[in-house]
């Protein structure tokens, strides 16, 4: 199944909700621009969205970190929500569990946000 990825803004923060599988190719390619495009438009807080992706490869982790540092580089920051258990469990073999903030829901993912801001 191809990646497609939805945006939504809500109070400020860019979720990116993604379907299908993050693997090396077209998938990663449409991931990295989707995040690089949303930190050049000056998007600080954004989301991804990984309920509706059912696998990710080692190309896509990659891409997934590229992606972050570029965020973090715009002054932003680039959380995860909704992880599937497989991707779970492929962010905890990896320690990737440990560069990101992963959030189960959209909701606490988004008011992190504001909670961090007034800390």
């Amino acid at each position: 199944m191809p990646l497609h990825i939805v945006d939504k803004l809500l109070d400020g923060v860019l979720i990116l909700e993604a379907r299908g599988r993050i693997t090396l190719g077209p998938e990663t390619e449409i991931l990295r621009q989707r995040i690089k495009n949303a930190a050049e438009s000056g998007h600080k807080n954004i989301v991804l969205d990984l309920a509706g992706v059912d696998y990710i490869d080692s190309a896509g982790l990659g891409t997934l970190v590229s992606g972050a540092a570029s965020v973090r580089r715009s002054g932003g920051e680039l959380k995860l929500a909704n992880l599937t258990a497989r991707v779970r469990d492929v962010m905890q073999i990896t320690r990737l569990s440990t560069v990101f903030e992963v959030h189960e829901n959209l909701d606490k993912a988004r008011f992190s946000f504001t909670t961090s801001a007034s800390n």
